[in-house]
């Protein structure tokens, strides 16, 4: 096997060493420089490899580049694609990094236009996203690396690559997360309700459920949910586990669907959607998440580059607004965010609420 070095990530979310897997599959048309590829396996979790063509030093310890190969088909469908073409506009020879690369479906429209001498770099914190993206961009000029977009100027670092053209973030739910039974994200979930986007590392969600107080739940639910009736879901919350635990996604939709009258009308959505986008928000730590990035990204993007954001809430969208408002280092280049067509709402209603915001990176 060929030798690599284990680079720790010490990012601003840092608690202590903290790493990421760089996946480093066999591609044409990258530059030159680049680690070599890696040779098929597994995830090793955590840990940003970076192939190094010489024997191991004694303060580098010498492991295989293992890297994630999978049949897996992503269901995702990219969210307003032609509108993020149009404005992050690709070129070759540039270098776009997607933070949230998922299933690969942005990253397969946008890295064919980046060569020749371009690629692309995606983040994800889902292994299982990693997977499916590395069958779908097969042949494609992309690195792919276990990581947090938060922590894209260590990324960088590791890649030794100092700006980037371009930086893409879908903060949405992909079909595929939503899809897989095991991991507690789809209301009818028999599985544990986990939440996690990186299943090894932080806290589930049954159990940050299962011990919080009513008054901090509430809280919770309704600060990062935005939910009305925060304070009645607290409170059948610990009456339910006064008996037995809330653990699965489906006892949660239903314990929440008795207490909260469903919506009526066009838009409608499930009475247990906020409650569930609060728990996520909570056990990611997203919003920490996003605002650390809106601060540390212009450092990454050469002047003239561009910053497009896509957001599905409130809460969300409200932090990029903000961001692209008062740091100099951006400008935005929209008076208002893009909202999906009329037809791709038909086509995928999961899109409706989506808004994308564009920024330029100015010389500041």
């Amino acid at each position: 096997g060929q030798a690599t070095r284990r680079i720790p990530l010490l990012g601003p979310r840092a608690h202590g060493a903290r790493w990421a897997t760089l996946v480093t599959p066999l591609l044409p048309g990258l530059p030159a420089g680049l680690p070599p590829t890696c040779r098929p396996g597994k995830f090793l979790p955590l840990l940003l490899s970076e192939t190094s063509r010489g024997p191991p030093s004694p303060n580098n310890a010498g492991s295989l580049c293992i890297t994630a190969v999978s049949d897996s088909v992503a269901l995702h469908r990219p969210v307003m694609l032609a509108e993020v073409l149009q404005w992050l506009d690709p070129r070759p020879g540039q270098v776009i990094v997607d933070g949230t690369v998922g299933g690969g479906g942005h990253a397969r429209a946008i890295a064919p236009r980046l060569v020749p001498g371009g690629w692309l770099i995606g983040l994800d914190l889902d292994p299982s996203a990693l997977d499916r993206a590395q069958a779908a961009l097969a042949g494609l000029p992309v690195r792919l690396a276990q990581a947090n977009f938060c922590d894209l100027p260590e990324v960088l670092s590791a890649l030794e690559v100092p700006q980037v053209d371009g930086v893409l973030l879908d903060l949405g739910m992909s079909s595929d997360q939503l899809a897989d039974p095991a991991r507690g994200f789809s209301f009818s979930s028999g599985a544990p309700l986990d939440l996690r986007f990186d299943p090894t590392t932080g806290e589930p969600a049954w159990r940050l459920l299962n011990r919080l107080s009513e008054q901090h739940l509430a809280d919770l639910i309704f600060h990062y949910g935005e939910e009305r009736y925060s304070r009645r879901i607290a409170r059948a919350v610990v009456q339910r586990r006064r008996r037995e635990p809330v653990r699965t996604a489906a006892e949660l939709a239903e314990l929440v669907s008795s207490v909260v009258p469903p919506e009526r009308g066009p838009g409608a959505i499930h009475p247990a959607t906020r409650t569930f986008q609060a728990l996520r928000i909570a056990v990611n730590d997203e919003l920490k998440s996003l605002e650390i990035a809106l601060r540390r990204i212009p450092q990454c993007v050469r002047p003239g580059g561009r910053v497009a954001i896509i957001s599905f809430h409130s809460l969300e969208d409200r932090r990029v607004k903000e961001a692209f408002r008062t740091d100099s280092r951006y400008r935005p280049l929209l008076r208002k965010p893009l909202r999906p067509s009329e037809e791709e709402r038909a086509d995928n209603p999961r899109c409706r609420s989506a808004k994308l915001r564009v920024a330029e990176r100015t010389g500041g």
